[in-house]
């Protein structure tokens, strides 16, 4: 197997990794929104399912973006493909600072850096702590609040 067909092999992984990641990161956030839902309500579960999958779209892209470099610069690395890659980049940076800022709603100077992956991570644990009191404890009926034997303390 040739050098070229071999990268062409990784480049079609990543593309496989990214598609992969918009799937499961699609159903993921549906299921984190409908848990979000059941606990907190519908403005909190809109905003874990808008947050999530975000964070999702980021991390996909800067999946095929890989993808995409990997295709150009080790399998046909010709003055054409190479512009068209930029412009792919181009793109694809514009839909990520966009994407960035409407999760945020801040511009990327004015917060820390984060990536797709982290941004993922913030929706989940806003999701989680959706369901705790302000005092940080888990609210009435939450599976939370069962003990070892799956037994619930009584109200007071």
């Amino acid at each position: 197997m040739a050098f070229t067909d071999l990268m062409e092999h990784a480049a079609q992984g990543f593309d496989a990794l990214g598609a992969g990641v918009l799937v499961v990161g699609l159903l993921w956030s549906v299921g984190l929104a409908v848990r979000t839902w059941r606990q907190a309500g519908g403005r909190r579960a809109y905003q874990a399912l808008r947050e999530s999958f975000g964070g999702v779209l980021l991390l996909s892209l800067e999946v095929l973006v890989a993808a995409d470099l990997i295709r150009t610069v080790a399998v046909a690395p010709t003055t054409q493909n190479v512009a068209v890659l930029g412009l792919i980049v181009l793109i694809r940076t514009f839909l990520s600072f966009s994407l960035q800022v409407e999760i945020d709603g801040t511009l990327p100077w004015r917060r820390a850096l984060t990536s797709g992956a982290v941004t993922v991570a913030r929706a989940a644990r806003t999701a989680r702590d959706a369901g705790r009191s302000p005092a940080g404890q888990p609210a009435a009926g939450h599976p939370a609040d069962a003990g070892p034997t799956g037994d619930r303390p009584e109200a007071s």
